[in-house]
């Protein structure tokens, strides 16, 4: 399971005041842990620096790289903070979050990913906004698999994100989140999926249980990555569960070393 660490990220409200005042101590530790947790990729994220988000991403991307390897995923709506990152990077190949079937981000996220040979996270949406339906998301999901092909990205550097919805504004976007990755799974095996799960509790009481039962639904539909926080032990516990129980945990080993190591509870 593709892990991306989403902590350092300028919307959340204990980490935007480290960004703001430089404080590398914070991130570094925040780098670590979700590190040891388990975190495949870190999320690097200072959206919320209007003016200056190209110069806070170069400074978080160089203090992340001086406390651990972990590759990064650079996010952000701007394509300036992007590149960036991507200029900055040294943690191996990173991914950008995120690309679009809209022409005008397509246009300027895709010369990123060819200068620097990066894996790509794209979301089924387009110049007509998100569908509604799972038709819809697939359609346009496989469009941008064929088109990012075209230009040379291998499938396994494309990681789709279904664009998970409010089940308290719509009882059927959870089903068309699932359906769609079990369809682009289906049918582009290599392709991988980067799914958000926050966004499906919104508004919701006890959103952790929302958010974990999504999770168990959508790897038993093909979901082979998720953005999440891997410091919180339960959900990476139903992680571990839901990939031994669909065979993607060969023999439980993995399951077997994470109880032997307690984090199971």
């Amino acid at each position: 399971m593709i892990i991306i660490g989403e902590k350092i990220n300028s919307t959340l409200k204990a980490v935007r005041p480290a960004i703001e005042n430089y404080d590398a101590e914070v991130i570094k530790n925040l780098a670590k842990a979700q590190t040891d947790a388990g975190a495949t990729y870190i999320d690097v994220n200072a959206g919320m620096f209007l003016h200056d988000e190209p110069e806070r991403v170069q400074w978080l991307v160089e203090t992340i790289q001086s406390a651990v390897s972990t590759p990064l995923c650079i996010d952000s709506p701007r394509a300036t903070a992007i590149e960036a990152g991507c200029k900055y990077n040294k943690n191996g190949k990173p991914i950008i979050n995120s690309l679009t079937d809209e022409k005008e981000r397509y246009d300027e996220i895709l010369p990123i990913v060819l200068k620097y040979n990066t894996g790509i996270v794209a979301l089924c949406m387009d110049d007509n906004g998100m569908p509604e339906d799972a038709e819809g998301r697939i359609r346009i999901g496989e469009r941008l698999i064929n088109k990012l092909a075209k230009e040379g990205v291998k499938h396994e550097d494309i990681y789709i994100d279904p664009l998970v919805r409010p089940i308290g504004t719509g009882s059927h976007y959870g089903l068309a989140a699932i359906e769609t990755i079990r369809t682009i799974k289906k049918n582009f095996p290599e392709v991988h999926i980067a799914c958000g799960l926050s966004n499906v509790s919104f508004g919701l009481p006890n959103r952790k249980l929302i958010n974990q039962t999504f999770l168990v639904a959508a790897i038993a539909a093909g979901m082979d990555g998720a953005i999440l926080d891997p410091l919180d032990k339960k959900i990476m516990a139903f992680v571990y569960a839901s990939e031994a129980l669909t065979g993607a945990d060969d023999f439980c080993v993995t399951y077997l070393e994470k109880f032997r190591e307690g984090l199971l509870d």
